[in-house]
C-alpha cells in the first residue's frame, strides 16, 4: 500500500516538472513525502521497491 502511494507520488512529481510553472512547489512537496514513506520501510526492514 505505501509502496503505492510512493509510486503514486513520483510520477505526479515527474508531471509537476513538465509543468513547473503552475504546480511546481505542491509536487516537490509531494516528492519529499514519497522519499519518506521510502525511508520508512527501509527503516521497517522491508524492501523499498
Amino acid at each position: 500500500m505505501l509502496y503505492t502511494i510512493a509510486l503514486a507520488l513520483l510520477i505526479l512529481w515527474l508531471l509537476g516538472l513538465v509543468t513547473a510553472t503552475t504546480l511546481g512547489g505542491f509536487i516537490h512537496i509531494l516528492l519529499v513525502v514519497a522519499i519518506v514513506i521510502v525511508l520508512l520501510r527501509v527503516i521497517q526492514g522491508r524492501s523499498p521497491l
